[in-house]
Parts: C-alpha cells; sequence; structure tokens
C-alpha cells in the first residue's frame, strides 16, 4: 500500500509546475557563470600548487582541469543529495584527494600537501583580490 502512495506522489507532479525545486533563466545563468568562474580559478590554483609540490612533469595543465572539473561537480552533487552538510563535505574532501592522488601520481601526503597548498594560494588570491577592489574603490574607479 505505501509503495502505491509513493508511486502516487510521484505520477502527481508530472504535468504540474510545482516541482521541489524551481529556477528562473537567471539563477540558472548565474549558477552557470559561477561554475565557470569556479572551474577557471580552482584550475590554475590546483596547477600552481601542483607544480610547487610534485613538480612540473607530473602536474599538467590538463590534469589541473580534470581535477577541478570533477571536484567541483562530485562536490555539488554531494550537497544536492547528502542532507548532512558534514558529511558532505568530508566526502567531497575525500574524493578532491582521490583526484589529486590519481591525476598528479602521488601518495596520500602528496596529496595533502597540494590540497593545503591549494588552500593557501586560494587564500592569498582572494586577499589580492580584495586589495586590488578596494584599491580601485578608493580611486573611484569602480562603483559598488
Amino acid at each position: 500500500m505505501q509503495t502505491l502512495t509513493v508511486v502516487g506522489l510521484i505520477l502527481g507532479f508530472i504535468g504540474e509546475d510545482s516541482w521541489p525545486f524551481t529556477f528562473s533563466q537567471k539563477e540558472l545563468l548565474f549558477a552557470f557563470i559561477e561554475f565557470i568562474v569556479k572551474l577557471i580559478v580552482l584550475t590554475v590554483v590546483f596547477y600552481v600548487a601542483g607544480r610547487v609540490v610534485v613538480g612540473k612533469r607530473r602536474a599538467r595543465f590538463s590534469d589541473a582541469f580534470v581535477i577541478s572539473l570533477f571536484g567541483t561537480l562530485v562536490g555539488t552533487i554531494l550537497s544536492l543529495f547528502i542532507p548532512h552538510y558534514w558529511l558532505g563535505e568530508v566526502l567531497s574532501l575525500i574524493v578532491w584527494l582521490l583526484l589529486i592522488r590519481h591525476y598528479y601520481e602521488t601518495g596520500w601526503l602528496g596529496a595533502l600537501a597540494v590540497g593545503i597548498l591549494a588552500v593557501i594560494v586560494m587564500i592569498i588570491l582572494g586577499f589580492l583580490v580584495g586589495l586590488l577592489l578596494g584599491l580601485l574603490v578608493a580611486m573611484g574607479l569602480f562603483l559598488l
């Protein structure tokens, strides 16, 4: 009897406009732009961190791109489908380390070193962008 109720509930959504998640075109466009910007920034960050930790022979730009692409996709999917925030974050961290370990052909400590250095590079990059925007606002060239 419960199976029929679940099937009826699922079939009740077909043809209706009230899906659990509805997004406007503007929200989808901003999500896509955010994904592309995150992909570009993470690719550069992982490339720099990989070159420093594992060397230029094992850290190629294409590897950094694949790590960023798969890591971002898996992180997004995990955050959507796992209700417990911390569990999704832990699983996402493990996936990131597995991707770094596989594509940069290093061990767990090397992957962890690349991850830590990537966080440090991201913090420095964020500070520099904030400083640049602050200077532009102070000079009156960029209005927020």
